[in-house]
């Protein structure tokens, strides 16, 4: 007797992958709009717009003022142009086993298009079942959960101490850190904006953290420095957080005239301008009063550049340290101490290789 089967889902075509296939599939195609792109993408892609962002607006405007049918024409004509360079100056030069990975914002039309095309000439493309939307929705769910399943051990220290510098140093010596100033494009204070590097949107931060945290190895502690909720204008996650204010500290200290020397060396293009300089101090004047800021900004004027950050790490940068790190990492009060010797990369390396040789530090209970 035949019995029959509920109806199950559709099987996958060969030529289609999902989100738990990315890892299988370094080579990364975004044809989506430049502007698309910049705010975000999955790490590694190419940006090989099948329309770019002039092309998508125009042909947004005839599906609304005209037809579909009409959008679908001029839009097919522009990809055929589109699809025919990125060819000619992207793909010649692949080898028939290449097979790269192709999505737009939810796995339509203009994945698909290019996906054919480089199909029918045999490469092994594949498109991104659900596309980069697909893919936003994957980060978020990861970024809830993962931080989790990772032990922290947190670089703690007044402004200037040289956490970054070690964390750097863990990095270079073939330790799991995560250096969230770098992923952020900032250093975490008022005065934190680099120069000629403007911090990512959101969702490219998550999506850096995401990859990030696809790199590490869960049975090897994760190296980071303490932060607050948000970096610049950037907000960390919640579970990250969590797992990092829970985790056991390691407190460098350092003497003033080090920390002074490192800032000098750290925010270089403050000190070569001094109008920059002083405006970046105005908001300070809610904390201090105006004559204070006044005071510094004369200082400024004067060239008293390292009276000046002595003072501002008095004053300013270490109460306010102090308080954040004693309400939002219980385990800093008793956490072991590094001291700081010098400067030199040699010193943060052999830092990071005391650091490594430890015996990983157990969970909080």
């Amino acid at each position: 007797m035949n019995v029959a089967l509920p109806p199950g889902p559709p099987p996958r075509p060969a030529n289609r992958a999902t989100i738990d296939d990315l890892a299988s599939f370094p080579d990364r195609i975004d044809v989506r709009a430049p502007s698309e792109y910049a705010e975000d993408h999955v790490p590694g892609a190419v940006n090989l717009p099948v329309l770019d962002d002039d092309e998508r607006a125009y042909v947004g405007t005839m599906y609304v003022q005209q037809s579909a049918f009409e959008a679908r024409k001029a839009g097919a004509a522009l990809v055929a142009r589109n699809i025919a360079t990125i060819v000619d100056a992207y793909v010649r030069d692949k080898p028939r086993e290449w097979a790269p990975l192709v999505y737009c914002w939810r796995g339509g039309q203009r994945s698909r298009s290019l996906a054919h095309v480089l199909s029918e000439i045999g490469f092994r493309a594949v498109q991104l079942d659900g596309g980069y939307r697909a893919y936003r929705r994957h980060v978020v769910a990861s970024l809830a959960a993962a931080p989790r399943a990772f032990r922290y051990r947190v670089i703690c220290g007044l402004t200037g101490s040289g956490k970054s510098r070690l964390i750097e140093a863990i990095a270079a010596q073939g330790g799991q850190a995560l250096d969230l100033e770098g992923l952020a494009r900032h250093r975490g204070s008022l005065l934190g904006d680099l120069p000629h590097a403007p911090q990512p949107g959101q969702k490219a931060f998550e999506s850096a953290l995401f990859d990030a945290f696809t790199r590490f190895d869960p049975g090897k502690p994760v190296f980071v420095e303490s932060e607050s909720r948000r970096i610049g204008r950037l907000q960390l996650p919640d579970a990250l957080l969590a797992a990092m204010r829970e985790a056991p500290c390691i407190r460098l200290e350092t003497a003033q005239p080090l920390r002074v020397a490192m800032l000098e060396a750290d925010y270089d293009h403050l000190v070569q301008n001094d109008d920059e300089f002083a405006t970046q101090l105005a908001p300070l004047a809610k904390l201090h009063g105006r004559a204070v800021i006044a005071r510094w900004q004369a200082m400024i004027a004067r060239g008293e550049r390292q009276a000046l950050a002595a003072e501002l790490l008095d004053a300013h940068y270490d109460p306010c340290y102090r308080r954040a790190m004693q309400h939002n990492f219980p385990r800093y009060r008793n956490a072991p101490v590094m001291r700081v010797g010098d400067t030199s990369a040699d010193a943060f390396r052999a830092l990071a290789r005391q650091l490594l040789e430890r015996p990983a530090a157990p969970r909080a209970a």
